[in-house]
C-alpha cells in the first residue's frame, strides 16, 4: 500500500499526487506550516479529493475534522485508524504498546525531511520492522526504485509521490 505525505514542499502538486496514486492509497495530511483556519479548510479539500479517488485519509494531529484516524508519535494518537511514527526499537516498541494498527518506521534512506539525520537502511529496517506484529510502513526518502530495492510493501513518500506517475 501506498502512502502520500502532505508537506509545504509538495502542497503545489498534491491534487495532482492524489489523482495518480492507486485507488485503495492512503493520504496522511500534515500540513503544519498552515495557521489552524487554514490548515482545516486545504484539509477538507484535500480529504474530499482524497475521498473520491477512493483513498483512505489520516490526519496529523488530535483535530476532530472527520478523518479515518490519525498519525503521530504514538502518544497522541486519536481516534479511527492510528498510525504511529517511529525511529529506532524503543519507538517502535513504544508504539506496538500504544496499541498503533500501523506505525510509519523512518528514515529508511536520506530525507528532505531530517537532513543529515541517521538513517535506518535496508538491512535497519528489515531487522526491526520484523519485530512489529502490526504493519510497519517504510518512510523517509522512498521512491519506487528504494522501494523495489528495499522489497517492502507498505511505504509513504512526501517527495517521492509528489509528482511522478505511480504504476
Amino acid at each position: 500500500m501506498l502512502w502520500l505525505l502532505s508537506d509545504a514542499r509538495n502542497d503545489t502538486t498534491i491534487e495532482e499526487a492524489l489523482r495518480a496514486l492507486p485507488r485503495g492509497s492512503g493520504f496522511v495530511f500534515r500540513h503544519y506550516h498552515l495557521d489552524p483556519a487554514a490548515r482545516s479548510a486545504r484539509f477538507a479539500a484535500l480529504a474530499d479529493l482524497a475521498r473520491q479517488c477512493g483513498h483512505v485519509v489520516i490526519l496529523s494531529g488530535a483535530q476532530d475534522w472527520g478523518a479515518d484516524g490519525h498519525y503521530g508519535p504514538p502518544r497522541s494518537l486519536g481516534a479511527g485508524l492510528r498510525l504511529a511514527t517511529a525511529h529506532d526499537g524503543g519507538e517502535l516498541q513504544a508504539a506496538i504498546a500504544a496499541g498503533a494498527d500501523g506505525i510509519f518506521l523512518s528514515p529508511v534512506f536520506a530525507t528532505a525531511s531530517h537532513p543529515g539525520a541517521a538513517t535506518l537502511g535496508v538491512h535497519g529496517f528489515h531487522v526491526l520492522a520484523q519485530q512489529s506484529p502490526v504493519p510497519v510502513i517504510a518512510l523517509g526518502g522512498m521512491t519506487q526504485e528504494r522501494a523495489r530495492d528495499l522489497d517492502w510493501p507498505r511505504w509513504g513518500a512526501i517527495d517521492g509521490l509528489a509528482s511522478t506517475k505511480v504504476a
